[in-house]
């Protein structure tokens, strides 16, 4: 595997990799010293280090002999979701798919997702493992507003929306669990490495 680091400023070290969570699942594993925090993205992951500990060049020489482990092993307990399918964009994706509704339902709540990384808002995730007949493009045109609780996709991932925000996901349905509430500890329901299952329900 090959893997490209980049310093970032005196406290961090980028990682541009392909298989980030089974990656960040290796560093987490080895323990390392100095190391305070790892921040996943789509094709990277960034570690943040105390510069009294290490430094970038150590840490470095460390991280070109990491091999990625299967994610799946260290992951945590499976989140079920209860949707309603009843999204706004439901008929419109299930017909560029060539989908029935009913099998684009089926094919959306039997996936085995991995939440790969938050970003966007707070309580955001980007789960992973969507069926690739449902990787369809972002609307042209952006919703002003889309409520807290929507079920979407777009691309390669699907979402559950934490807050009603803008957003140009399509919209398969929608949930009543809260995937963010500061009254929670921790308040994000699906941080990185988080499996999630969705249920469909009836309304």
């Amino acid at each position: 595997m090959t893997v490209r680091l980049l310093p970032c400023g005196r406290r961090a070290v980028l990682v541009e990799l392909d298989d980030v969570l089974g990656f960040q699942a290796a560093v987490t594993s080895l323990d390392l010293a100095g190391v305070e925090e790892l921040v996943p993205a789509a094709r990277t992951l960034l570690v943040r280090f105390d510069p009294a500990v290490t430094d970038a060049d150590r840490l470095g020489a460390v991280l070109r002999e990491v091999s990625p482990v299967d994610s799946a092993v260290t992951a945590s307990a499976e989140v079920v979701i209860p949707v309603v399918y009843d999204g706004e964009d439901l008929a419109d994706v299930a017909a560029e798919a060539g989908l029935s509704v009913a099998s684009l339902i089926d094919r959306h709540s039997s996936g085995s997702y991995v939440s790969a990384f938050c970003g966007f808002a707070p309580g955001f995730a980007y789960l992973s493992g969507l069926d690739p007949a449902l990787h369809v493009s972002r609307r042209s045109t952006p919703r002003t507003r889309i409520p807290a609780g929507s079920v979407a996709i777009a691309g390669e991932y699907s979402a559950v929306y934490p807050s009603a925000s803008p957003g140009g996901w399509r919209l398969l349905g929608r949930t009543d669990v809260p995937v963010w509430d500061v009254e929670r500890d921790p308040p994000n329901l699906l941080p990185s490495g988080t499996r999630v299952r969705f249920e469909a329900v009836t309304a």
